[in-house]
């Protein structure tokens, strides 16, 4: 973004700005990451409020700023836009910007993935177009806005991740951004202490074709009967399925995995075998739809392949880590009964090294069920081909009382509140032949324990 005070001031509906040449280049909620130039956004809470730290913005860099029109003594010598209030504010100057940007926009939505699929699509994309994502988590309804406003004018493609925890917040973020296309990664347990029900969380991630371009499509799992049903209601949509059963438009088989990634073969709307640096069978379903984007972007299958095989994950989603002559996989940023039992399924499956462990924690935020799903988890662990377990947090007590019958003595150890034990077993007994997950929710930080291992 590159406007003037002015231009902001008119997207606002507001009259008499001053300092009305000042150029702002993007926007901020939070002066430790502020830059030069941009446009400085203060919250007011219980807690904080965020005009105390408007003139600090300023020596940072900051080119101006937003103030709520019942805050007392506004500062008099810098640029400042003067609003009700700036949440809405925000909102409002990305819907404006979104309106006159000429950029192809693409939203992701989805249980789990949607920050590996928004890293797989634009970097596949990004030989070929000028493409900007969402940083981080800035998935929400400050987040979105914010990432739609530091586009550069220039950009071509515009990935935008969509979280939410309740109803209606897909379909408010969608209709801000209107995507030309949208993306549904799958539909798993995640929110359900919000939503209810799996039905529940398919309905909340399916708002996000409401604010689809007329022309746009949706792409989405196809494996998933919650998905298809929904599909089914709308006459009018037009959408493209992924997934390993037969019939759908893009069908992933013969994955095999290496030290290196996944490689695999694709039948439908395209064909032949493909490659990339990416652990995990549902990480190559997340490519899937990288792949009929790219092409009704225009992309070649070879100009797919290509991209593919250099495309770079955020850290701690399945993250090959070599630590000395132990592996690990880092899969630490997340967890949700869906994404954690299809890692330990990569790992049952595996054949990248003999000796295979499972460092699991807690799953966070699963309602009244929680138990349940925590000792379902025991049902997908191949105990004939894990040999240690090690499990952290309250809930996992929970499966290690199911598995510890199972396991060997010393194979299987619960620590509650201590990553200790679960460090010192790793140092102790993992070889030079050992491969271990690392996954929980984020939450447990069981990153900690690789970086304690890796000292």
């Amino acid at each position: 973004m590159k406007k003037n005070l002015q231009q902001l001031a008119d997207w606002l509906h507001i009259d008499n700005q001053a300092f009305p040449e000042t150029l702002v280049t993007g926007v901020s909620i939070d002066t430790r990451t502020i830059q030069q130039g941009d446009l400085f956004i203060p919250f007011r809470g219980e807690a904080v409020n965020g005009h105390r730290f408007v003139e600090q913005a300023f020596e940072k860099g900051a080119a101006a700023a937003l103030w709520m029109n019942d805050e007392p003594n506004p500062p008099q010598h810098i640029p400042l836009i003067f609003v009700d209030d700036p949440e809405m504010a925000l909102q409002e100057m990305a819907k404006a910007y979104r309106n006159e940007h000429k950029a192809t926009f693409i939203g992701i939505t989805g249980s789990n993935g949607k920050t590996s699929s928004k890293d797989i699509l634009a970097g596949a994309l990004a030989p070929y177009y000028k493409v900007q994502k969402t940083i981080g988590n800035f998935n929400n309804q400050l987040g979105l806005p914010i990432t739609i406003l530091q586009l550069d004018e220039d950009t071509e493609i515009s990935v935008l991740e969509m979280g939410m925890s309740g109803f209606g917040e897909i379909e408010f973020l969608t209709k801000l951004a209107r995507p030309h296309y949208a993306l549904i990664t799958n539909i798993g347990e995640a929110h359900m202490q919000d939503l209810g029900s799996r039905e529940g969380i398919a309905q909340a991630k399916f708002e996000i074709i409401k604010g689809l371009d007329e022309t746009g499509v949706l792409f989405f799992d196809g494996d998933e009967p919650l998905l298809q049903n929904l599909v089914a209601k709308e006459a009018n949509l037009k959408t493209q399925s992924v997934g390993f059963t037969v019939g759908l438009d893009l069908v992933a088989s013969n994955i095999e995995a290496t030290a290196d990634g996944s490689s695999f073969h694709v039948e439908g709307a395209i064909t032949g075998d493909f490659f990339i640096s990416v652990l995990g069978e549902h990480q190559v379903k997340n490519t899937l739809n990288t792949m009929l984007v790219s092409k009704a972007l225009g992309l070649t299958d070879e100009q797919i392949r290509a991209a593919l095989k250099q495309v770079v994950l955020t850290d701690m989603r399945m993250q090959l880590i070599p630590v000395g002559d132990l592996l690990f996989i880092n899969d630490a940023y997340n967890a949700a009964p869906t994404s954690m039992h299809a890692a330990i399924q990569f790992v049952n499956q595996s054949t990248i090294r003999a000796d295979k462990w499972l460092v699991l924690g807690d799953m966070l935020e699963l309602g009244d069920d929680e138990q349940q799903m925590h000792e379902e988890i025991a049902t997908h662990i191949d105990v004939k081909k894990v040999n240690y377990v090690c499990l952290y947090g309250t809930r996992m007590k929970w499966l290690y009382d199911k598995l510890q019958p199972q396991f060997a003595h010393g194979h299987i150890l619960h620590a509650e509140t201590d990553y200790a034990p679960i460090i010192n077993t790793i140092k102790q007994y993992a070889t030079n032949d050992t491969l271990i997950l690392v996954k929980g929710s984020r939450g447990m930080k069981l990153e900690t324990i690789i970086e304690s291992v890796s000292e």
